[in-house]
């Protein structure tokens, strides 16, 4: 499952989700740090096929947590006001306004960075405003452990 649309896209997406599932526990790492920034790449997919090749679940849970954990951070530490402006189109006044958002729920948004889509938007503006790094940082590997763990948990139950 992917976001882009045609065929060819579709293609190149599986593709590049083999090359990885070849590479082992490094295409788990690599992957999960890709799909943790703003890349269109699914972690979880990336593991269960990890996992349906007969992987370590105790390897590849710490390799697929800290990799998109790290990719998560890479967008935080990079995340800048003036790019989303910039690239994204978006204007200041909603800026404000999310920056409301972010004060009002504040590090506790890092929980849910795996979420897909919602998950980097919260990474992003807590990047933006700089909230709490050392707390965003814990909380964030904490998701992303549970994430995994739960992906894991649920593929040793369906095996049995």
């Amino acid at each position: 499952m992917t976001i882009f649309a045609g065929d060819k896209e579709r293609n190149l997406a599986n593709t590049v989700m083999d090359w990885l599932l070849n590479l082992g526990y490094l295409g788990l790492f690599l992957g999960t740090f890709l799909a943790g920034t703003v890349l269109p790449l699914s972690s979880d997919i990336l593991l269960v096929g990890m996992l349906a090749a007969k992987a370590d679940p105790l390897i590849c849970l710490p390799v697929a947590a800290v990799g998109n954990w790290l990719g998560a951070m890479t967008s935080y530490w990079y995340a800048k006001w003036e790019w989303l402006e910039k690239w994204f189109r978006i204007k200041p006044d909603t800026l404000r306004r999310q920056q409301e958002r972010v004060d009002k729920y504040g590090v506790w948004l890092a929980v849910v960075f795996w979420a897909p889509f919602i998950g980097m938007v919260c990474m992003i503006a807590l990047g933006v405003y700089k909230v709490r790094p050392r707390t965003t940082a814990l909380l964030a590997l904490a998701g992303s452990f549970l994430r995994f763990s739960f992906w894991i948990l649920l593929q040793t139950v369906w095996q049995q």
